[in-house]
């Protein structure tokens, strides 16, 4: 049985096996399911699932044309982001946004993340993150700096 998240986004992509490609060979995805004669699978990476449906006018709500992921990104929070970040550079994919620590105001305190960016081959863009911890706000400085994000 196939344990599924409760929000698994469905993309559609213009060619499967150059995506599973991309995701399983550069990004280290798993399959957890395939239908070939769909043109679909189901994979993972840590805790995050995507679904990838080469495009058919199942779908279809409008014309799609690159970069599909206009307007949206997706946060991935993985465990080992280092070597990933190198893995990714390895393969001299290009990154849209460089690796760093940064620390998001939430209220009172501040989630920290390091983070980058990267867009999939139809134009998602990925952020791919690690949980830095939690801070107080306990000066106006950071919160200024923090309010900027």
């Amino acid at each position: 049985m196939i344990n599924r998240q409760a929000c698994v986004p469905e993309l559609s992509v213009s060619d499967i096996n150059h995506s599973l490609s991309f995701y399983l060979d550069i990004l280290l995805f798993k399959v957890d399911y395939q239908r070939p004669e769909d043109k679909f699978a189901m994979i993972s990476l840590d805790d995050c699932q995507l679904m990838l449906e080469e495009t058919n006018e199942h779908w279809k709500t409008g014309e799609l044309v690159y970069p599909f992921g206009r307007g949206i990104n997706f946060q991935i929070q993985v465990r080992e982001i280092d070597e990933l970040y190198q893995r990714i550079k390895e393969h001299q994919y290009p990154i849209k946004a460089e690796i760093q620590e940064n620390w998001y105001r939430a209220d009172h305190v501040a989630i920290g993340q390091k983070e980058f960016l990267i867009m999939d081959p139809d134009g998602y863009l990925l952020r791919f993150a690690k949980h830095l911890g939690i801070r107080k706000l306990e000066d106006n400085s950071v919160m200024k700096n923090l309010d900027e994000n």
